[in-house]
């Protein structure tokens, strides 16, 4: 299973209910009678009337804001103007998820740099949104006649031959024809279908055009699809924006909680024992001048205390960027890091050079936080660490023989981990099936 950081901003999804297998019409015959043609015959008879809306909109809009430009309006009734193509991309969103099933994320607000109306207005204008909201009234106008023209001249005469023989009547009972003339002067004379062979005829072309007709519908309505998610949602830009400030906030949490655990690390490890040791150094002080032997004792003590001072720190500055790291590279730091390992680890890197230290440093934390879940919660008897590149990319893979049952979604520490990855464009993928064994991937950006 791989995961990335759930993202705000699909820009184009729909979908419809399944259909069971316990159908006995063919889908070609239920086509023509289901909701789903019926919504998109629909949305392609609106088409038109917005389109003009659209179009006759943002071309009176434009020429008059291109002709008042050498006054002080011009510029805010072009603002205006795109405000007002905004509004009908809004409302063709809003269409378009009622009829085509089709869920458009909301593009984003023009991002003002400063502040001011000129600001906003240079914003407003310079949004690649607004303009794409202008190219969609401009091409869908055409595309609307094109799309409630065929949608209605099918239906029509799908439909009207299908039921032709039902309304045949009219003609002898109302003009001066047999019936409906395919061809001649409106006379006598041409063809007018009204002998049964010419009513078998019309059925059968009527019912061809008519099975024809849902098939053309959809098409059409996959084109509008294209139109609404290709230029009323979200830039690319706008999506990418977004990714990376949800990838600086969760950076600047997990910053956050490594200084509170670093401060508490400190608070109750080192400090607190250096602040006993200072005290009972002061009684050591005291007791030599009254006890040699038993103040010597209290040293003694205290140096044992030293010594283990020392070692947390050492341990607390490993947890903050290990210098075998920064010295040797991520193959040392990593065999040092699996020789603290609870199981025995082989550890294989095959890196052609060093990543940027940013990169390395992930790579190496999240090694050994997957090595401390194998000494933890794994079970196993023996693990192993494999790095490479590929291409641009840095993998990792951790393997182990444990119990398995590893899970992202169990929101244990794997979910940070993953989170932490996605921070830089990284991906966690994770196969660990109950029983065992447990894989897990890492993949980064090398970034050289």
């Amino acid at each position: 299973m791989t995961t990335r950081a759930e993202r705000t901003v699909p820009t184009m999804a729909y979908d419809y209910p399944s259909q069971t297998d316990a159908h006995r019409v063919p889908q070609a015959l239920r086509a023509p009678f289901e909701a789903r043609t019926w919504r998109e015959f629909g949305y392609a008879l609106v088409n038109l009337p917005m389109g003009i809306i659209g179009f006759v909109w943002t071309v009176t809009m434009l020429s008059v804001s291109a002709g008042l430009l050498v006054t002080f309006i011009g510029l805010p009734l072009l603002v205006f103007t795109l405000l007002g193509c905004r509004a009908i991309g809004r409302t063709e969103r809003a269409r378009a998820r009622a009829l085509l099933w089709l869920e458009v994320d909301e593009p984003g607000p023009a991002r003002t740099k400063g502040k001011g109306f000129l600001a906003r207005v240079g914003a407003q204008l310079g949004s690649g949104v607004n303009w794409r909201h202008v190219m969609y009234a401009l091409l869908h106008f055409p595309w609307g006649i094109v799309s409630f023209s065929v949608s209605v001249s099918l239906f029509t005469y799908g439909w009207g031959l299908l039921t032709y023989p039902l309304w045949q009547w009219v003609f002898p009972a109302y003009t001066d024809m047999k019936g409906l003339q395919i061809y001649g002067d409106g006379g006598d004379g041409g063809w007018q279908l009204h002998t049964p062979a010419d009513l078998l005829l019309s059925v059968v072309v009527g019912a061809l055009v008519v099975l024809a007709w849902p098939w053309v519908i959809r098409a059409m309505a996959h084109v509008d699809r294209m139109l609404v998610a290709g230029l009323l949602g979200p830039s690319r830009l706008d999506d990418r924006l977004t990714e990376l400030e949800s990838d600086r906030g969760v950076v600047f949490d997990t910053a956050a909680a490594d200084l509170r655990r670093i401060e508490r690390d400190l608070h109750d490890g080192a400090q607190a024992r250096l602040v006993a040791l200072a005290m009972d150094l002061g009684l050591a002080k005291e007791k030599l001048l009254e006890d040699p032997r038993a103040g010597a004792a209290m040293v003694e003590e205290a140096h044992g205390e030293v010594k283990i001072a020392l070692q947390e720190l050492r341990d607390l500055a490993r947890g903050i960027h290990p210098a075998i790291l920064t010295d040797r590279g991520l193959g040392p730091a990593l065999s040092a890091v699996a020789a603290r390992c609870t199981v025995p680890v082989t550890v294989t890197v095959e890196l052609p050079a060093r990543p940027v230290p940013a990169i390395e440093g992930i790579a190496y934390f999240t090694v050994s936080e997957l090595l401390q879940n194998v000494s933890k919660h794994s079970g196993a008897s023996r693990a192993a660490v494999d790095v490479w590149q590929v291409e641009d990319r840095l993998l990792l893979h951790v393997s182990d023989n444990g119990r398995g049952g590893a899970d992202l979604a169990a929101g244990s520490g794997l979910a940070g981990l993953a989170e932490r990855l996605d921070s830089v464009d990284g991906v966690l993928a994770v196969d660990s099936p109950a029983g065992g064994p447990t894989r897990i991937t890492a993949e980064l950006p090398w970034r050289a």
